[in-house]
């Protein structure tokens, strides 16, 4: 194992860049981005940094030469001969062969594309346009980047004995979670921590702490790299920006409103089984599913990402239940800001219900709250798609905290949508 606290006292970041490999970036990246390179290699897309607490001075915090350098070490980066061969020849989800020889090609030559980056006050203003499926793939290294940067401000300010004790009192944290999950009878739980990791040595040994202590009951990681490394099964599906590209493609308002499920379409068309998952919450779950189509609910299931997982639920359930599905046979991912208290209550709520997966993001792979003053709390930082082919993007959510775009059009896409009430939950993780 290595000695965390060590290599951070050592301050060796020479040899401990933060992105050390373009698969160290979540599985639905390259899912999404084999879909893109398919029918949209002519869209241009806009990405941007927001960081959603503002308390957290970004700019003040983290040196901008030190931000920099790391962001151009990631532009450096190329697929090693190994990690083609996985992509290539390993089996995804039972499949092999997941990835076609036309995309492999494309992304054995990829480097990331060149970015900009301002100060803005006390934030960073990060943003890089190109095209989509090139584009994309900055969103998981400029928030490890960030979020790790971070990190090692405040790392920096401590003793040899300090590291010790606060890696020691992070491993105990995290080993008692653990030793919870285990009592949790048929638990199905994967990590899904790459975006806002303390660090990727962190989320390394995370991982392996849960392979260790869950054996079975863990499915695998989001995160490639390690997947790649600790020989576990990759996990992911697609993420919400999908559907608001897409939308934002829209000519008119009644293809806005088909939008969503257009881009469910391309999906079925080039997945199956398990990765056939529905996002239903870029424009409301409850509006979603009132006007989904009824072959989607023959699909394997649903994650839960934002608003009252309760309801989200019970809207599901309803929805498979009106269109003959047996709701004990579908899957129900949940995804939201997760930690042990919540993971055993909807476990204890709704196992023999209904099929449980559990996607453990930051409070797996960021837990340092309480430490060195709250200085090393995890916070909400994100990268998202904020135009396409010059039009701007739009996510309402089943949280208002997590709406984005213009208000303009968020108004207009409430209408299309006939998006309701919204859950006004803090954003913590």
């Amino acid at each position: 194992m290595i000695d965390i606290a060590k290599r951070v006292h050592d301050h060796q970041w020479n040899i401990d860049p933060i992105v050390r490999s373009l698969l160290d970036t979540d599985f639905y990246k390259l899912l999404m981005a084999q879909l893109i390179h398919k029918r949209h290699q002519n869209v241009e897309v806009e990405f941007g940094v927001h960081n959603r607490a503002q308390h957290i001075p970004l700019a003040d915090l983290i040196d901008e030469n030190e931000l920099r350098a790391q962001l151009d070490h990631a532009r450096g980066l190329r697929l090693s001969r190994g990690e083609v061969t996985w992509l290539r020849g390993n089996t995804f989800y039972g499949k092999q062969r997941m990835f076609s020889p036309d995309f492999i090609s494309w992304f054995e030559g990829y480097q990331l594309p060149e970015y900009t980056l301002t100060r803005d006050g006390e934030q960073y203003r990060f943003e890089v346009k190109g095209a989509w499926h090139e584009a994309m793939m900055w969103e998981m290294p400029v928030l490890a980047i960030m979020t790790e940067l971070r990190s090692r401000a405040a790392l920096n300010m401590m003793g040899k004995f300090d590291l010790q004790v606060l890696y020691a009192r992070a491993t105990t944290r995290l080993w008692e979670k653990i030793e919870r999950l285990r009592k949790l009878d048929g638990l199905s739980i994967a990590d899904f921590g790459t975006r806002r990791r303390h660090s990727f040595l962190w989320q390394d040994w995370a991982v392996q702490a849960m392979m260790e202590g869950l054996g079975d009951k863990f499915l695998g990681t989001s995160n490639c790299s390690i997947a790649h490394e600790r020989e576990v099964e990759a996990i992911g599906t697609n993420a919400h920006e999908l559907p608001m590209v897409y939308a934002a493609l829209a000519q008119n308002d009644e293809e806005l409103a088909y939008s969503p499920y257009k881009v469910l379409e391309h999906w079925m068309a080039d997945y199956e089984g398990n990765l056939r998952i529905i996002l239903p919450d870029t424009y409301g779950t409850k509006n979603f599913l009132k006007n989904a189509p009824s072959w989607l609910a023959e699909w394997t299931g649903i994650r839960m990402d934002s608003g009252d997982p309760d309801e989200g639920v019970r809207l599901a359930v309803d929805w498979w239940e009106a269109h003959g599905q047996d709701p004990r046979e579908k899957l129900v991912i949940f995804s939201d800001g997760l930690d042990i208290d919540e993971i055993e209550r909807l476990h204890n709520q709704y196992s023999g219900k209904i099929r449980l997966g559990f996607g453990w993001g930051t409070l797996l792979t960021n837990d340092f709250r309480g430490f060195r003053d709250h200085a090393l709390d995890p916070f909400s930082l994100v990268c998202k798609a904020i135009s396409a082919n010059g039009r701007p993007t739009v996510k309402l959510s089943d949280n208002v905290h997590k709406a984005m775009g213009p208000i303009s059009e968020i108004e207009r896409y409430k209408k299309v949508f006939g998006t309701g009430a919204q859950t006004v939950d803090e954003v913590i993780v």
